[in-house]
């Protein structure tokens, strides 16, 4: 009944004109700061002057989104975990410019959404990605340089530190693009080679097995292939 309930209250467009009397957007599109920017600026046009255009971007500074806007005082970081009806926890972010008003607007929502939350400076990778890519890079290190399958990478992180899901076995669900688009991010604004995206990782998005979305990625998904605990293929 609850689930009806909240299907009831939403409604569908793909026509972003429809967006004109919102008080409150929250961009969740691909993790390309070029098209954040072009959706930005379209936004920026068409949204009532009092409007927040609040960004769901992993790794990507709020400060340069903002900058492609009239209104940087109104623009944020809000980084929702995946999946977001299960995760507790959203990343807020601060612009350089983004106003008190703007930061107690987005923090009273996500208390309405029942989440916990998080605040970060407007660094590279936030907080949550700054940590976890390069723990899913050095994974896929690990199993570049043959120190072990993947098997047994992720089941060592999972009984080893207690991770719910292993690091390759996450970056899957994830999405091995996205997961290199947070590296590349990281390398560029923090400028250390120890963020540089491991090239079988490169590898995988090149040939389009970029995970769970697509079927096969580090672990191959697809009807009648080989179960997650099957004996590795390489």
């Amino acid at each position: 009944a609850a689930c009806t309930e909240a299907l009831g209250r939403l409604e569908y467009t793909s026509n972003i004109d429809e967006l004109r009397s919102a008080d409150f957007i929250v961009e969740a599109i691909v993790e390309s700061e070029d098209v954040k920017k072009m959706l930005f600026i379209e936004l920026d046009k068409i949204t009532k002057s009092s409007a927040i255009l609040a960004s769901n971007t992993s790794s990507i500074s709020i400060t340069r989104l903002a900058s492609a806007t009239s209104r940087p005082s109104q623009v944020i970081g809000m980084h929702f975990m995946n999946p977001p009806p299960v995760m507790k926890l959203v990343e807020i972010v601060r612009g350089a410019d983004t106003s008190d008003e703007t930061f107690h607007a987005t923090k009273a929502l996500a208390e309405r959404f029942h989440k916990t939350i998080i605040c970060s400076q407007d660094h590279s990778g936030f907080i949550v990605n700054r940590i976890l890519m390069p723990m899913i890079n050095e994974a896929f290190f690990t199993l570049y340089t043959g120190v072990a399958t993947k098997q047994d990478i992720d089941t060592g992180m999972k009984l080893g530190t207690n991770h719910p899901m292993g690091p390759l076995e996450l970056a899957d669900f994830i999405g091995l693009d996205v997961c290199l688009s947070i590296m590349k991010v990281l390398h560029a604004g923090l400028g250390d080679s120890k963020y540089a995206p491991c090239p079988l990782l490169v590898q995988y998005v090149d040939a389009g097995r970029v995970g769970r979305k697509c079927g096969v990625g580090v672990y191959d998904y697809r009807k009648g292939s080989e179960p997650i605990k099957a004996s590795p293929r390489l």
